[in-house]
């Protein structure tokens, strides 16, 4: 008896070991070999009419929009994301044309509540002037003056976003003896607060806290909601952190506010437009800059795909996939 042919699997990243190996043994991998950063647009339409898959596993950064799922061959049947956002594809579009699209939520929320503190922490204590200074062999010695930063603990922390990487934070930022602030659409059950003060009004949390922690999803409603008239209402010295989407800051506003005062430090691993920067940060040295490191673990990366090969398993089973988005 001939054996069960395995389905078709095209892979537009390369993925960690754990994760391919599993991926080779469940699935007929197809298309070029994947690398480490996206195929162009033009690229990845040209491998998948090419391969003809009736799966894929894409990542950030790769484009499918209405276009690209209009030229997808006929053969493609799920498109499983390395990743809890969906920013990057047209669930509409994929609706439409009758493809399920699942993403890997919960998995990440540890690791980028992490990032997030460990911004907080570096921003406000000047951790990366401090290593350049090192580095660059400028350091004399100890004195006390040198690179005053700002004390976290006991500090007021707003955040926007009280999702599962918002609240993780707050957990987090308690051990620090941190007051939570937190803005959302609604207000979280009492049990999921854990006694973080909700500001139904955005306004009133930024003149209420010292730092602030953008950990929300990124969304048209969304797009540059920190800006220069939300930025006023923080008090002077304020630090901000971004690892939610770049699209929730007006970069020109944050920049001003920087090289003002306004905002003492800031630390961002996620950019508007991505991997492109605007350039005005660069110059910058209050700034902590990091290459969107959020889920950036050895455990996270593996179960996200993990994740991901759960969806195709359960969808090539018959099965409705457990993170279905579309």
């Amino acid at each position: 008896m001939q054996p069960e042919a395995k389905p078709t699997l095209l892979l537009t990243r390369r993925l960690p070991e754990n994760v391919m190996a599993r991926a080779r043994r469940a699935y007929t991998l197809v298309g070029p070999e994947p690398a480490d950063l996206p195929w162009p647009r033009e690229r990845l339409v040209a491998a998948l009419a090419e391969a003809c898959p009736e799966a894929v596993i894409c990542a950030p950064g790769d484009v499918f929009d209405g276009a690209a799922i209009a030229a997808m061959p006929r053969s493609l049947r799920i498109l499983a994301t390395f990743s809890a956002g969906t920013d990057h594809i047209d669930l509409d579009a994929a609706k439409a044309r009758g493809l399920v699209v699942t993403n890997t939520p919960d998995v990440l929320t540890e690791a980028t509540a992490e990032l997030t503190l460990a911004l907080i922490l570096a921003a406000a204590r000047r951790l990366g002037e401090g290593e350049r200074l090192v580095r660059a062999g400028g350091w004399q010695g100890w004195t006390p003056t040198q690179l005053l930063g700002l004390r976290v603990s006991g500090k007021r922390l707003g955040i926007l976003g009280m999702g599962r990487i918002g609240r993780a934070l707050a957990r987090m930022a308690r051990g620090l003896r941190m007051e939570v602030h937190y803005h959302n659409r609604r207000r979280l059950d009492p049990a999921l607060e854990e006694g973080a003060v909700f500001h139904g009004e955005a306004e009133s949390m930024l003149s209420a806290i010292d730092i602030l922690a953008l950990t929300a999803p990124g969304s048209d409603a969304l797009r540059h909601w920190l800006n220069a008239e939300r930025i006023a209402l923080l008090p002077r010295g304020a630090v901000v952190v971004n690892t939610g989407r770049g699209s929730l800051v007006d970069d020109e506003a944050l920049i001003a506010a920087l090289r003002s005062g306004h905002v003492a430090f800031a630390g961002l691993d996620v950019y508007d437009g991505e991997p492109a920067l605007h350039p005005g940060y660069l110059a910058l040295s209050n700034v902590v800059l990091l290459p969107h490191l959020g889920s950036a673990t050895v455990e996270t990366r593996d179960a996200m795909g993990f994740r991901a090969l759960d969806n195709l398993d359960a969808f090539f089973a018959a099965l409705d996939p457990p993170d279905r988005v579309a």
